[in-house]
């Protein structure tokens, strides 16, 4: 398999030669039965890495099992991954096979593994170097035949220096390391995933084809992408769903995105080039003062729309006075029913949640009216 057939086969986009090179070392790698390690930020598409080494391995007809480490309760991570036998705690009403076994001749991705708790890392150790584990409750071992691909966005060899994350465990993992670069490191390649993105969309919702203007171009380029590829993503289909006309103009993006430190729309600012978590307090603080503007354009539009007295009283903006969240849910709801005119999906996006969650919101508030 070439570098480009791959690309084209796992969706592993781009023209830079960060992403060829990437590309090239898969082919190479994907072949053995060797741990890979795979370090990128949120977003950067680490998955679809262990999707293409899987998938260019000779253990491409098994399954591919994808485990978020992080994701899972530390209580119940070691039966996700071993299983265990009816009775061998409370809850276990029967017996279950664990993520090991269904990947079986396959391979296992094992995402976030930095947030892996020490006592399943030994256990983990374990079965890369003696091909079986037990099952909670189990009295025999189980043999097994699983490549591990791992992936993190932490650095573990400072995760190992302090006692976070096992030496030998991260010496045994890392015997091939890829690094994918973060889109901001690759801007050449930000339109080709974007008109991807475009193209994808459209098709998957019978919308009709919608190009990207100059002005639109140059704004997504000039964006940094803080939550990379998946970002991008979510931005052009929430841009894509909310256009009007066949174009999208920087205008389109008004309200997505951030660029050259400043909200487009709300002059806010975002500092680079501090901690993750001086960062997230950032976004707290900006979230907050868009939910205080947001609050007044709820206010003036209630006002307009010469709603009872009562809610003007519920929704005023001072200091001794608070509206209550299921009144702000629901009028944020029925808002973004009449800007999709009655289109759930459409306001299930602007609203950034699923159409299930959407649709259960209607029947709690009594929306059936759109």
């Amino acid at each position: 398999m070439t570098v480009d057939q791959l690309q084209q086969k796992f969706g592993l986009l781009g023209n830079s030669r960060e992403i060829k090179d990437l590309a090239d070392i898969i082919i190479q790698v994907a072949e053995s039965d060797i741990s890979v390690l795979i370090y990128g930020e949120s977003g950067t598409g680490k998955e679809l890495v262990a999707q293409a080494i899987h998938g260019c391995s000779k253990r491409a007809s098994r399954p591919l099992i994808s485990v978020n480490c992080g994701a899972i309760p530390e209580s119940l991570l070691e039966s996700e991954l071993f299983g265990h036998h009816k009775g061998s705690f409370t809850g276990a009403v029967e017996s279950r096979r664990g993520y090991f076994e269904l990947a079986d001749n396959g391979s296992l991705f094992l995402d976030e593994i930095g947030e892996m708790p020490l006592l399943t890392q030994v256990k983990l150790l374990r079965v890369l170097e003696t091909r079986e584990f037990m099952r909670i409750g189990a009295e025999r071992s189980t043999k097994v035949n699983v490549r591990i691909i791992a992936a993190t966005n932490k650095n573990l060899q400072n995760e190992v220096d302090a006692r976070k994350f096992r030496e030998d465990l991260y010496f045994r993992l890392k015997a091939v390391t890829l690094w994918l670069p973060p889109l901001r490191k690759r801007k050449g390649d930000i339109l080709l995933l974007a008109n991807n993105f475009i193209r994808n969309f459209c098709e998957s919702n019978n919308y009709p084809l919608v190009t990207l203007g100059f002005d639109a171009e140059e704004l997504l380029v000039s964006y940094d992408w803080p939550g990379n590829i998946r970002e991008l993503k979510n931005t052009i289909e929430s841009a894509v769903a909310l256009n009007r006309g066949e174009i999208l103009t920087a205008a389109s993006f008004s309200n997505l995105i951030h660029t050259g430190g400043y909200n487009v729309s709300r002059n806010l600012p975002v500092t680079l080039g501090r901690s993750s978590e001086d960062i997230e307090k950032e976004f707290l603080y900006r979230a907050l003062a868009e939910l205080k503007k947001d609050m007044l354009e709820l206010k003036e539009l209630i006002g307009n729309l010469n709603l009872k007295g009562q809610m003007k009283d519920i929704i005023q903006m001072d200091d001794n006075n608070v509206m209550p969240l299921d009144e702000v849910e629901r009028i944020y709801i029925k808002k973004a029913l009449k800007r999709a005119k009655g289109n759930k999906r459409k306001a299930a996006l602007i609203l950034n949640i699923s159409e299930r969650t959407l649709y259960r919101k209607i029947d709690q508030y009594s929306l059936h009216e759109f």
